[in-house]
């Protein structure tokens, strides 16, 4: 069973910082894409970021130059820096991760629970 686990989440004034961590465990071969995903009460859950096993990354409009998503793959670890903050980036932010169970099996999309942001002062 694969689990992804999200920390780091919290209550930041405006134009403050967050890091939230996500973590895989459990027994699959590989995660290819990781990435990140908020919803915000009474709106449908949105694209925050995502970062493929290369590195490659994109983001959503709304948090372009402010949230910087990472991983580590050594540790199956995704990252999201945030900064910035405002009180529209309040929302539970969720962990998504394509997981492979073997080589050449597809891959199987995974999530977290999610972890609270809330931005205000």
């Amino acid at each position: 069973q694969v689990q992804l686990v999200e920390s780091g989440g919290g209550l930041v004034q405006p134009g403050g910082s967050l890091r939230l961590s996500c973590a895989a465990s459990g027994r699959f071969f590989s995660i290819t894409a990781m990435g990140w995903y908020r919803q915000a009460p009474g709106k449908q859950r949105e694209l925050v970021a995502r970062i493929s096993s290369g590195g490659s990354t994109n983001y959503a409009d709304s948090v372009k130059g402010r949230f910087t998503i990472s991983r580590d793959n050594a540790k199956n670890t995704a990252f999201l820096q945030m900064s910035s903050l405002k009180p529209e980036d309040t929302a539970v932010y969720y962990c998504n991760g394509d997981v492979k169970a073997g080589l050449g099996v597809s891959t199987r999309g995974y999530w977290g629970r999610g972890t609270q942001v809330t931005v205000s002062s």
